[in-house]
């Protein structure tokens, strides 16, 4: 049973309280969090729990990228359609859709406690850097979601970073990663050759004069950042593996895109 199936079921005894467990419970129609600050004593209920922290995960995503898409003031189609598209993606039950679409809704709300959720989020990570990673780049993704990123946005990207323990560097890394991909499978196969390898370079992290041993590097530094299996073992929910898997095919073909270059 899946970490939602709990929470619907009823066993609530690895749920974690605070402002991720309220706006949960608000979702799946659970008012579980009262009363739970007080069992912090208990195992269960120790940071790094691997149901707490999918949980933690699933509700700091949908809630935040609802967050963000409100950022500007106004919530476009293409916005909507982002989390939509992640949804269908994920090939979520019925019950995670409705939750993820009710905590998307809350994310958007004027009194949503961003600073509060970052604050929980980045204590129930427990230091799984690679997870915080993922999550910055889902909510990156999200504000691009109209193709544009504007000052508000990107405002709302630096708090995220600042509360996560994400530098500045290492912010404006993952953005033009981010951008870099997005070039690269926008250009056809067949044209603008030149562009697309700069894109792939891009990708992974280096440059064009970088070493084959760099190159490679690069590659399986990222390919391990996004591993399925090692994101799911620190916590990703299974159902947000396909995001993952779509990452590492990414990253892959920028790479053998790189190496066909070089032969």
């Amino acid at each position: 049973m899946s970490w939602l199936g709990k929470v619907v079921g009823g066993a609530f005894g690895f749920l974690m309280g605070g402002p991720l467990g309220a706006i949960l419970g608000a979702s799946v129609g659970h008012q579980f969090d009262a009363g739970l600050q007080g069992l912090e004593g208990d195992e269960q209920l120790n940071p790094g729990d691997q149901h707490r922290v999918q949980m933690a995960f699933f509700t700091a995503t949908f809630s935040v990228m609802g967050h963000i898409a409100k950022a500007d003031g106004k919530v476009t189609a293409a916005e909507i359609n982002l989390a939509k598209r992640i949804m269908d993606e994920l090939v979520l039950t019925e019950d995670m859709r409705k939750a993820a679409i009710n905590l998307f809704q809350q994310g958007k709300a004027d009194h949503f406690p961003i600073n509060d959720v970052l604050g929980q989020f980045r204590k129930e990570c427990h230091r799984r850097k690679h997870l915080i990673r993922m999550f910055l780049e889902i909510q990156i993704q999200a504000a691009y979601a109209d193709g544009v990123l504007d000052q508000t946005e990107e405002s709302v990207l630096l708090n995220i970073c600042q509360h996560l323990g994400v530098s500045r560097f290492e912010y404006e890394g993952i953005k033009l990663q981010f951008q870099a991909q997005q070039r690269f499978y926008g250009h056809s196969q067949h044209k603008q050759v030149e562009n697309r390898l700069d894109d792939a370079y891009a990708v992974l992290g280096v440059s064009a004069t970088a070493t084959d041993a760099e190159v490679k590097k690069a590659y399986r530094r990222l390919m391990s950042q996004h591993h399925p299996d090692k994101l799911v073992a620190k916590g990703l929910p299974e159902e947000m593996m396909t995001i993952a898997k779509e990452k590492t095919q990414k990253i892959r073909k920028a790479y053998e895109t790189v190496k066909d270059s070089r032969e």
